[in-house]
């Protein structure tokens, strides 16, 4: 709403008009603000702001992949996120090509489904890859056998489970593959008429490139629409990667096997000596007994520590820390 003209102001308007200072022509030729058609058939759910977003999750999930993937095909795997854009479901089921790979994916606790769409042709290239062929892909495309299928199932299962990660600062999820579909017919969760988020992964394994596409209905996402723009993203990231990966690095180390040795020291004998060794013999060393003790953590000298026991072991006492500089 514009401001509201106070009677001098209309009073000093009604003057210029009145005297030829304004000419009303002109006022009327002012070009107007330009209006954009809303198209009812296709409401704008997902801004462009909600997209971006979409795209870092998935070069995350892109990275995983290239990761894990390798090691059930023995080939390397490059993954780019090429595009994301907002569609109808309708616009996303006549584009596909039948054969066609669909992983009916479960969004628990978000309600609904969504769906990974994968290229036949990268399909083929897996079997044969899983089966210890080279990873060509069929002359000609035709439908998968049932144990063609259960092979994809399984690196299908290993796609869906990587999902949990890339997805964690906005929503802990829990995805569960619940089908295959190799028909897009079969593959209808949502209503023709409902906008989805489409997120586009290019997929090369060796030699053979193919697409999936990532469809995201807009009903599974609505609870999370606001958490899907950047400055959340980051600043989720920020507050918890501090204190989680410092507990992740302390729970690692506390884990990890050191071999710690003391050294007693040194002597030389000579191999008729060394044979004869028996329980209870005495090798003579070349460090005194009051002397304090080099302690190795790993090949480094770190600390001095005394002899001693504790209860019926044997054991040392740390007597000081041994600097870098030392």
């Amino acid at each position: 709403m514009g401001d509201v003209l106070s009677q001098n102001e209309i009073d000093s308007l009604l003057r210029a008009l009145n005297e030829g200072e304004l000419d009303v022509e002109e006022m009327k030729d002012t070009p107007e603000k330009p209006v954009k058609n809303y198209d009812f058939a296709r409401p704008s759910k997902f801004s462009k702001e909600h997209l971006r977003t979409l795209e870092i999750i998935f070069e995350h999930y892109g990275r995983l992949l290239s990761t894990n993937l390798p090691v059930y095909l023995r080939k390397s795997v490059q993954i780019e996120v090429m595009d994301s854009e907002a569609v109808t479901y309708s616009e996303f089921s006549n584009a596909l090509i039948n054969p066609v790979l669909l992983g009916i994916v479960d969004m628990e606790p978000l309600s609904g489904s969504i769906i990974i769409g994968m290229a036949a042709k990268l399909g083929y290239s897996i079997v044969d890859r899983m089966l210890g062929g080279v990873g060509e892909p069929l002359e000609k495309d035709r439908d998968f056998s049932e144990i063609e299928l259960l092979i994809l199932e399984r690196i299908m299962v290993v796609c869906v489970e990587l999902l949990s990660e890339p997805w964690q600062n906005v929503v802990k999820i829990h995805p569960r593959l619940e089908r295959i579909e190799t028909n897009s017919q079969f593959a209808q969760i949502i209503s023709p008429n409902e906008m989805i988020a489409i997120v586009t992964i290019n997929i090369r394994i060796g030699e053979v490139e193919g697409l999936m596409n990532i469809c995201l209905p807009f009903l599974t996402l609505e609870p999370i629409m606001d958490k899907l723009n950047t400055k959340f993203w980051y600043s989720s990231i920020k507050k918890s990667d501090e204190q989680e990966y410092t507990e992740a690095i302390q729970g690692l180390i506390s884990r990890a096997p050191v071999p710690i040795k003391a050294y007693l020291g040194k002597s030389t004998v000579s191999v008729q000596d060394f044979t004869n060794l028996q329980i209870g013999d005495i090798i003579r060393l070349d460090s005194k007994v009051d002397r304090e003790l080099d302690i190795y953590v790993g090949n480094i000298r770190k600390f001095t520590a005394l002899p001693g026991a504790s209860g019926n072991q044997y054991a040392v006492r740390i007597t000081s820390v041994i600097g870098e500089e030392q």
